[in-house]
C-alpha cells in the first residue's frame, strides 16, 4: 500500500522536492527488511493481548492424545491456548499489505493462499476446542481429513491454474513454467547476447504444460501446508524451521525476480515475481515473532490455524519462482516428519495383512516424538531440528551455483 502511494504520488513528490523522504521504499530490499522487522514487532506486541484473550475465550490445547506414551509429556501442555496461528497470519498479511506492490497478481495470489488455508486451519481448531461445549456433534473431532483435502487440493486447483495464466502475459519464452531440473543451466553463457529473447537458453529446457503445472502446484501446496502441520508437535519446532525456510526463499526470489541476476546465476527469471520476497521476509519474521511466545516452554500454540498457512505459503512461493526441488531441499525436516507418518502407518497395514498383527517402524510419529521417547528432550530435538534445517537451506543456496 505504502508502494503503491509512492508510484502514485512519486512525480509530485519530485515536483514538490520531497521525494528524497520516500526513495527507500523504491528499494526492493529495503521494503524486504521493513516487513520482516514489521512481522516481528506486530507478532512480539500483539502477543500478550492475544493470549489472554484466547485464554479468556477457553481456546486452550487439551493435551489429549491417543498414544499412551506421550500422554504425560503433552499432560504438561494442557490448557495452553492455541490458534495463535491468527498472530503469524495477522502478521504476515499486515507487513504484506503496507508495503508490498499490491497491485501485483503474484502478491494477490499469495495472500490468497495465506487466507484460504488459514481460515481452513481455524474453523479445524475450532471444530477440536468447542467439542466439550457443543450441544449436538460432539463426537466430532474437527475436520475429516477428506474435508481438509478437498480444500487444500481445490486451492492448488484455482492457484496453479490463474498463475499459470497470469505467467502466459510475460515474455513469448516465459520461464514461469519452466521445469527447473537440478544442475541444469536454464540459460547457455554463450549465446546469451543475442538479438531476441530466446537467445541465450538452454536448448534443453522443459516447459511444463497447463495440466502438469497445476499438479505440480496442487501437490506443493497440499503436500507442504500437511508436512508443517505434522511438524507442529513441539514447542517452537515448525516455526523455527519455517523461518529458516522462509528466509532461503526470500533469497531465492529476490534472485528469480530480477533478470539480471537470474541470469548471472543462470535460474529462471519469473517475470513479476519479485515482490514475492516481500511476502517471504514476512512470513521470516513473523515465525521469529512466534517464537518469542512459542519457545520452552511455550505460552502458546499455532495450531492449524497457522501450520497450515505457513506451509501452503512457502509452497506458493517455490511453485512460483520455479524452485520446487529447492525448497524441497530446505524442508527436509518436513518430509521427514510426514514421511515418517506415510511410512508408519502404511508398514503397519501392510504387517497387519501379512501376519496379522500389526507392527511399527518407530515408537511413534511423527518422528520427533520418536525421538523424544528414544532419550532426547524436547528441547534437544528442537535445536538439533533447527541446526539441520539451517545447513540444509545452505546448502540449497550453494546449489543454485552448481550448474
Amino acid at each position: 500500500m505504502l508502494y503503491v502511494l509512492l508510484d502514485t504520488l512519486r512525480d509530485r513528490f519530485i515536483a514538490w522536492g520531497v521525494y528524497w523522504v520516500f526513495m527507500l521504499l523504491d528499494q526492493l530490499v529495503f521494503r524486504a527488511l521493513v516487513s520482516a522487522s514489521l512481522a516481528f514487532l506486530l507478532v512480539l506486541l500483539a502477543g500478550r493481548p492475544v493470549i489472554g484473550w484466547l485464554r479468556a475465550k477457553k481456546i486452550g490445547d487439551t493435551g489429549l492424545t491417543d498414544a499412551e506414551a506421550l500422554r504425560r509429556h503433552t499432560a504438561s501442555k494442557a490448557n495452553i491456548p492455541t490458534m495463535g496461528g491468527i498472530l503469524i497470519v495477522g502478521a504476515i498479511a499486515a507487513s504484506t499489505l503496507l508495503l508490498a506492490d499490491i497491485r501485483n497478481f503474484y502478491v494477490i495470489l499469495g495472500l490468497v493462499v495465506l487466507l484460504w488455508l488459514a481460515a481452513l486451519g481455524g474453523v479445524d481448531d475450532w471444530l477440536k476446542l468447542t467439542v466439550a461445549t457443543r450441544a449436538t456433534g460432539a463426537s466430532r473431532q474437527g475436520l475429516y481429513a477428506w474435508e481438509k483435502l478437498v480444500f487444500q487440493l481445490g486451492l492448488g486447483v484455482l492457484i496453479g491454474y490463474f498463475a499459470y495464466h497470469y505467467g502466459d502475459s510475460a515474455a513469448p519464452k516465459n520461464l514461469s513454467h519452466v521445469l527447473n531440473l537440478p544442475f541444469q543451466r536454464t540459460y547457455d553463457p554463450s549465446a546469451m547476447f543475442g538479438n531476441s529473447e530466446a537467445d541465450g537458453l538452454n536448448t534443453s529446457l522443459i516447459f511444463l504444460p497447463r495440466v502438469v503445472f497445476v499438479i505440480v502446484a496442487l501437490l506443493m501446496i497440499t503436500g507442504m501446508s500437511n508436512a508443517v502441520n505434522i511438524t507442529d508437535g513441539m514447542d517452537g519446532l515448525a516455526g523455527g524451521i519455517s523461518a529458516a525456510v522462509a528466509a532461503g526463499l526470500a533469497v531465492l526470489a529476490y534472485i528469480a525476480g530480477s533478470q539480471a541476476d537470474a541470469q548471472r546465476v543462470l535460474v529462471p527469471f519469473v517475470a513479476y515475481s519479485d515482490e514475492l520476497l516481500i511476502l517471504a521476509a514476512a512470513v521470516a519474521g513473523a515465525c521469529l515473532g512466534f517464537l518469542w511466545w512459542n519457545c520452552s516452554p511455550a505460552q502458546v500454540f499455532m495450531g492449524d490455524t497457522g501450520s497450515l498457512a505457513l506451509g501452503g505459503t512457502l509452497a506458493y512461493i517455490g511453485v512460483v519462482i520455479r524452485q520446487e526441488i529447492l525448497l524441497l531441499i530446505m524442508s527436509g525436516i518436513f518430509l521427514i516428519e510426514i514421511g515418517s507418518v506415510v511410512a508408519q502407518v502404511g508398514y503397519f497395514k501392510y504387517t497387519r495383512i501379512r501376519t496379522g498383527a500389526g507392527q511399527r517402524l518407530f515408537k511413534i510419529a511423527p518422528y520427533h516424538h520418536h525421538l523424544h521417547l528414544s532419550g532426547w528432550t524436547e528441547q534437544q530435538v528442537v535445536a538439533r531440528f533447527w541446526i539441520l534445517s539451517c545447513i540444509l537451506v545452505v546448502l540449497a543456496l550453494a546449489l543454485v551455483k552448481v550448474r
